[in-house]
């Protein structure tokens, strides 16, 4: 319901009614909407970090599963309402950066994990620093969230996004990774079946 109407519209009788409990009931549980977003936020990134884990673990090689990822992502972008898109960068901004859920974002999370991950398989050069890396990717997804989504000519939307990303990766990249990214990046929608 936050992702359809956006997370300001929804009110604790909706959910409630949503959820075939009384409102009551859903106090009992968190004491405000706040600290319900904040569970809802928590568990989604719980289930999100073991889907990427499934898609590292399913896939061939690393560059193969940062485009399953890419497609994942930009097909659940989509489906964001642009009043959830503006109400969840209104909620980051008011966690405090030392704050846990502000540190373990899947995109925070599994950067590191990813260019290791990618310089033990050749297709990353093994002399980038991972830090200063991991700092730049974590910056392009905060980009992305960045955006005036309520502008119909968003400036930064989905293709953008991707544009920049795939060719940052082309710069960290090897010949071998340079040729998996060509691969990947020439199947567009054939490679989300």
């Amino acid at each position: 319901m936050f992702r359809a109407y956006g997370i300001r519209a929804v009110t604790m009788d909706m959910l409630s009614s949503r959820l075939g409990i009384s409102k009551r009931t859903l106090y009992e549980v968190f004491r405000d909407k706040d600290e319900l977003l904040r569970g809802v936020m928590e568990w989604m990134s719980e289930m999100q970090k073991e889907l990427m884990d499934k898609i590292m673990n399913d896939s061939e090689n690393i560059i193969e599963a940062i485009f399953k990822m890419l497609r994942i992502m930009s097909d659940h972008y989509k489906e964001m309402s642009p009043a959830f898109k503006m109400d969840m960068k209104r909620f980051y901004s008011n966690i405090p950066e030392k704050d846990d859920l502000s540190r373990e974002l899947p995109h925070h999370r599994q950067n590191s994990e990813i260019l290791k991950r990618g310089i033990r398989e050749g297709v990353f050069r093994d002399d980038i620093d991972i830090e200063i890396t991991n700092r730049c990717l974590t910056e392009f997804s905060k980009l992305s969230q960045e955006s005036d989504s309520a502008s119909p000519d968003t400036v930064m939307d989905e293709d953008v996004m991707r544009n920049i990303f795939i060719n940052y990766m082309r710069g960290i990249s090897t010949p071998k990774g340079l040729e998996l990214i060509n691969y990947h990046a020439g199947r567009g929608d054939e490679g989300r079946k």
